[in-house]
């Protein structure tokens, strides 16, 4: 048996729960996990004896993790070194993590074989099975999640994928992530990913499912209406 450390023997004897530690323990018990890792066995590396790679269950709920909470690598390197409920969620411990490099490639491998959505539709699938997915509604919103935007690697570029936009005052360099949620539950319906210039309504089609009476939106969506793909909806768009 491993001997607790400090952290982990205080979150044991803690007297309540936070929000963070209520929704992951929910998502640990929602999201089938055994389907997601059949799914991506054969594209995970077995690695070397001198340095075996981590467990796939890990990495994958590392990956979630950082889709939930919207964090670069380095951010999420940084939660898993800093709180205990997310190592206790990924099965990780404090003396060996994953760093932002190896967070970054296992997020590379995910896009590069077209695991993205094949995990995200594994999920949608389960939910619709046992009841959780309603259709009544959705919201649809957008996020920028952050690439490093040095040229200081090993290709001495930035990724090609990645651009630059301005939000507000502040300029960001990453991808941008569009998102659908039911609005009963909260629960992501529909995904997708662009370069982070690319404005918040083009690839807003691709959310919809076509079965909503409602959609909701924030000003980055006025005038989804007008557009082509959605004058067949005779859904209400509101904000």
């Amino acid at each position: 048996m491993d001997q607790l450390t400090f952290s982990e023997a205080e979150y044991q004897i803690k007297k309540r729960k936070t929000r963070r530690e209520v929704f992951l323990e929910r998502m640990d018990k929602l999201i089938p996990w055994k389907q997601l890792e059949k799914k991506v066995a054969r594209h995970y590396p077995k690695g070397q004896n001198s340095r075996p790679p981590y467990p796939l269950s890990a990495m994958l709920r590392v990956h979630c993790m950082q889709l939930f909470y919207n964090l670069s690598d380095p951010a999420m390197e940084d939660a898993l070194y800093e709180i205990e409920s997310m190592r206790q969620f990924a099965g990780l411990k404090l003396d060996r993590l994953p760093d932002e490099t190896t967070i970054l490639k296992f997020r590379h491998r995910l896009e590069q074989k077209g695991l993205g959505k094949v995990l995200f539709k594994e999920v949608n699938k389960h939910l619709e099975k046992n009841g959780l997915m309603f259709r009544e509604g959705s919201i649809v919103d957008a996020t920028i999640i952050a690439a490093p935007s040095s040229t200081k690697n090993e290709q001495g570029e930035r990724d090609p994928e990645m651009h630059q936009t301005r939000k507000g005052k502040q300029w960001h360099f990453g991808i941008k992530m569009h998102i659908a949620v039911d609005n009963t539950l909260g629960l992501i319906h529909s995904i997708d990913t662009t370069a982070a210039n690319v404005h918040d309504i083009v690839p807003s089609g691709n959310l919809l499912h076509g079965e909503e009476q409602r959609v909701f939106g924030d000003a980055g969506y006025l005038g989804i209406h007008k557009r082509a793909e959605h004058k067949h909806r005779k859904t209400h768009l509101g904000s």
